[in-house]
């Protein structure tokens, strides 16, 4: 009989221990960390996506058509980017129409070419890109574009822009114009940008260029000369924002304050676009929001 009260105590010895165990084990449990708040940002407008699931991180008023502004000139550098045979160091005249154009549209940024120069379509990207030169988008929509006359060409090279939206699955996106300063039908949405960002990105001299500070470029004078050309990226978050990948700002009366961004950090690229936030200030505080927050997710 001892023997059996003996063995009914170790028993119950066990599975003491055991369930101590098991209640120690519930108090220590690492806890998980909190979701990450979603910010609130300036923008009307906004998404983000990590680029390499395709996950949405966050949405506001995703879809809703929106001025784009210069944003715009990512849709001009991707066509002439798939152009078949492309020679990026093939050179282009600048023409007087593509300084007149500056000057007869208020809201045109400039990359100050010079009538006469002949500049590479390699630097005419840059110009495109950095200093948002709607010049630079002229003179590629003249250069790619088909047709006998430069209107034609320019019509050509927009319809090209808007077929290549329809191939992207851009649904909620029109172009009436190769640089964002529409005429009425020039609308895209957050989600519709960032789609046409990620696959921009893919061509390497796509995302060389969108990824670049500032640059000096050395073209041809109408003399056969030479002279340098510079240009500063608008894009604010080069240099104040670790992993900065670009990609294009924009702005317009209509649009307000647009921007296109991606970034790289521990392996994890998320891309977005902000539209009609209410400053330059607000564009890129809230684009830094919105990557801190999608890095977390």
């Amino acid at each position: 009989m001892r023997n059996g009260i003996k063995g009914i105590r170790r028993v119950s010895a066990v599975a003491v221990t055991a369930g101590a165990v098991l209640t120690a084990g519930a108090f220590t449990a690492p806890a998980q960390a909190a979701a990450p708040k979603t910010p609130t940002i300036a923008a009307k407008g906004g998404f983000v996506m990590n680029n390499g699931t395709g996950k949405t991180l966050f949405t506001k008023a995703a879809d809703t058509r929106r001025s784009t502004g210069s944003t715009t000139k990512i849709m001009t550098a991707r066509v002439v980017l798939a152009q078949s045979n492309l020679n990026l160091d093939s050179k282009v005249t600048v023409q007087k129409a593509y300084s007149d154009y500056i000057v007869d549209n208020n809201w045109a940024s400039s990359a100050k070419l010079i009538v006469g120069d002949k500049v590479t379509v390699r630097q005419l990207l840059y110009g495109l890109m950095l200093p948002s030169g709607c010049d630079a988008a002229y003179a590629l929509a003249d250069k790619f574009g088909s047709g006998s006359t430069r209107d034609a060409r320019v019509k050509s090279f927009i319809g090209k822009m808007n077929s290549t939206a329809k191939s992207l699955g851009m649904t909620n996106t029109h172009f009436d114009s190769f640089d964002g300063i529409g005429r009425g039908a020039n609308y895209s949405t957050p989600r519709d940008l960032t789609k046409l960002a990620s696959n921009a990105m893919k061509y390497s001299t796509f995302r060389t260029v969108v990824k670049t500070k500032s640059t000096t470029q050395k073209v041809t004078t109408k003399s056969g000369g030479y002279r340098n050309m510079s240009w500063t990226n608008t894009n604010a978050l080069l240099g104040s924002y670790s992993g900065t990948l670009g990609v294009k700002t924009g702005s317009g009366p209509e649009a307000k304050y647009c921007l296109v961004f991606a970034a790289t950090r521990g392996g994890k690229t998320v891309i977005g676009t902000v539209l009609a936030s209410s400053s330059v200030t607000n564009r890129t505080a809230d684009a830094k929001k919105l990557m801190d927050y999608s890095f977390k997710k």
